[in-house]
């Protein structure tokens, strides 16, 4: 199924998940605005024929420029939006600030409920439409060295779960993308507290990687089907992962992320 030339707005488009969907879904006929936080990756966009609009999720007049220019762009009517943005802070939770866990919610959380707010009236207006979230498979289990992501991962989970229970009766559905681990730079951008001891991927996670693109068939159905998945998860790490958080207890669980 192709589009019919409808808006999406897909934020932290300068690489990764961003940037390979912003591309296909240009191809698959959707007009695509993407965002990015540096004029030099703006103009990157621009570049490659896309229009791309300046946000940082971690600054609210930010947020609200780029909704007021997304909502110029597309005349008040958005079919999607991909809140895709998002960083990581890693490091064990008595190394993390407040300053750090506030900027991390605000970029991974705050944000996105604040740019949807912005957002979800043009995608009322438009009849119907998709909000999909980026989230993670630390938004499935929580690992050691992850706590700031993953809390904030949990949070985006629950909060679009409301979310979507307070849409049901539109025509707005409201899908969670959960992805394992992907081969893009997210992890070399991680912000780490304890430089000394860095928080690693283990290996196995480097085994199972799967080239962004591995999205496209989750985020082709969660944008086209007329019944979308509540949840869809990429990788088969995030299948099992969920799986054993279901089945598991929680003494073998933690054992089991303790590499016990």
């Amino acid at each position: 199924m192709e589009s019919k030339e409808r808006n999406i707005f897909i934020t932290g488009c300068s690489s990764g998940i961003g940037l390979v969907a912003a591309i296909a879904l240009k191809k698959r006929g959707y007009h695509v605005i993407t965002s990015c936080r540096t004029a030099e990756d703006k103009q990157k966009l621009e570049a490659q024929g896309f229009t791309a609009v300046l946000l940082d999720l971690n600054n609210a007049d930010s947020v609200q420029q780029a909704a007021h220019e997304v909502l110029a762009l597309t005349q008040g009517k958005l079919y999607a939006l991909f809140n895709n943005a998002g960083f990581g802070i890693y490091g064990s939770l008595v190394t993390v600030s407040r300053a750090q866990l506030e900027q991390q919610f605000a970029t991974n959380f705050f944000g996105v409920h604040q740019l949807t707010q912005l957002l979800l009236p043009a995608i009322m207006a438009n009849g119907e439409g998709r909000i999909i979230q980026t989230s993670s498979i630390v938004g499935i289990i929580a690992t050691p060295g992850r706590g700031a992501y993953s809390a904030s991962k949990y949070a985006l989970e629950a909060w679009s779960d409301v979310l979507r229970l307070e849409l049901a009766d539109s025509a707005i559905k409201v899908c969670l993308i959960e992805p394992g681990p992907l081969a893009t730079q997210f992890s070399n951008n991680v912000n780490q507290t304890e430089p000394q001891h860095k928080v690693q991927n283990p290996p196995i996670a480097k085994r199972f990687a799967l080239p962004p693109e591995a999205i496209f068939p989750k985020l082709f159905h969660a944008l086209e089907h007329p019944s979308p998945k509540v949840r869809y998860r990429v990788t088969k790490l995030t299948q099992l992962a969920a799986i054993a958080k279901r089945l598991l207890p929680d003494k073998l669980m933690d054992r089991i992320l303790q590499n016990k």
